[in-house]
């Protein structure tokens, strides 16, 4: 009897996992651009529908009210059903809402639009992150995130340059109908191209090894119950309650402070906003190179990620200084130099929870972060709201923005002391 052969093996090195992190990226900037529009559009809305200060602290509240009550199930949904469907179903639920900021015409339509998109915005940090884990090892993890993270940055670059535009020349409506259509193009690539590392034909078996080179996660899937009494879990969520209401702050409020403070309109807005996300789309790639570098030359994981995040709360510090310069381009430095600095700091938070989670519930983990993230943001944007109606005084706001990010680091010094995963 003969001996058959031995199977071919495969010697291809393929990448694909970075394709699979291109479209994040596309699905991130999407998401930024949709939630961009309206703080752009603010003040001319205000001024032609006539709400206040207060009034729109409530639009904005509206939306992070919804994105934490999407926080509740979306993450346990991703864990559940998976990202291949899983983040079609949320992209199609908020590009419909995001169109449908055109039929609303007082305070409280955009309230209840602001609210469906913030529902189906909630799903993306949780899909993305969970993807992550999936697709990548530790060591490039950060990396990754960085770049998907990057997305945010080009849509909120994108927004200024493109939304301005089509208002003063085709109306507000059609600012976001074309915007939410967006989502749409997406999902057409997305399902095509979409499998697991294990059931996609376009990864070799080397890239496959590779991907599956960290230790073995246990199959775990506690409840939110049994994730609660672990600091780590405490950890990121206080992480993202102390700082995000500051990224919430200079989405939804810089145009209205670059107004106030330095009289730009809105054919004015494009220049500064880009310079400033530009800067912020260089922090979120070079925060996570940063820690992903300092691994590779031997340093402890959690350790990298903290030394990281430290560079970033540093460079968040000088931030309050913008709102005492009389010069618009110092300030647009000093908010940039901010921005980046977040952008940073969140690619390793969210690569923090990659690291201390099993991928089978990183899912659960990022989106209860995010709840405690979208609460604070809502206590914050009412209290921005509330100042701002008073006094106009942004100088409080700012202040506390720069010291957001060194007393979340102290928190998550303290809580974190281990580089265990959590099982």
């Amino acid at each position: 009897m003969i001996a058959s052969a031995p199977a071919p093996v495969d010697s291809r090195v393929s990448h694909f996992r970075w394709t699979i992190c291109a479209l994040l990226f596309f699905a991130t900037s999407i998401n930024y651009i949709d939630r961009q529009v309206l703080s752009i559009l603010a003040p001319e809305l205000q001024r032609s529908i006539g709400w206040n200060e207060l009034q729109y602290g409530y639009i904005v509240t509206a939306f992070q009210g919804a994105y934490a009550l999407g926080l509740l199930f979306i993450g346990r949904l991703m864990d559940r059903i998976g990202t291949r469907m899983g983040y079609p179903l949320i992209m199609a639920i908020w590009s419909v809402a995001a169109m449908l900021h055109a039929l609303a015409g007082s305070a409280l339509g955009f309230g209840i639009a602001r609210g469906l998109l913030g529902l189906g915005e909630a799903g993306n940090f949780p899909a993305a992150i969970k993807t992550v884990a999936e697709w990548f090892p530790k060591q490039e993890r950060a990396f990754a995130t960085g770049i998907f993270n990057a997305g945010s940055n080009v849509g909120a670059i994108v927004a200024p340059l493109v939304v301005p535009w089509i208002a003063l020349t085709l109306g507000w409506r059609w600012a976001f109908v074309s915007t939410g259509a967006l989502g749409f193009l997406w999902l057409a690539f997305w399902r095509p191209l979409y499998r697991s590392p294990d059931q996609s034909s376009r990864v070799s078996q080397a890239e496959l090894a590779w991907i599956r080179s960290d230790i073995p996660e246990p199959a775990v899937q506690p409840t939110w119950r049994q994730l609660l009494p672990y600091r780590n879990t405490w950890a990121i969520a206080f992480a993202r309650f102390l700082t995000d209401p500051i990224w919430w702050f200079f989405l939804f409020w810089l145009p209205k402070l670059l107004g106030s403070r330095f009289g730009v309109t809105l054919s004015g807005l494009g220049p500064p906003l880009v310079v400033i996300y530009v800067l912020a789309d260089v922090g979120s790639v070079g925060g996570g190179w940063i820690s992903s570098l300092l691994i590779r030359a031997g340093w402890r994981v959690h350790r990298a990620r903290l030394v990281a995040m430290l560079v970033c709360a540093l460079c968040v510090v000088p931030v309050f200084a913008a709102s005492q310069t009389q010069h618009l381009w110092l300030a647009v430095g000093l908010i940039g130099l901010a921005a980046a600095a977040h952008q940073g700091w969140s690619a390793n938070v969210y690569t923090l929870a990659s690291d201390l989670f099993p991928s089978q519930i990183v899912g659960a983990v990022v989106g209860l972060a995010g709840l405690c993230g979208a609460i604070g943001g809502m206590l914050f944007s009412s209290i921005a709201g509330y100042l701002l109606q008073q006094a106009n005084d942004f100088r409080p706001l700012l202040f506390v923005a720069s010291a957001a990010y060194l007393t979340a680091l102290a928190v998550v010094h303290l809580l974190t002391r281990t580089d265990r995963p959590t099982t």
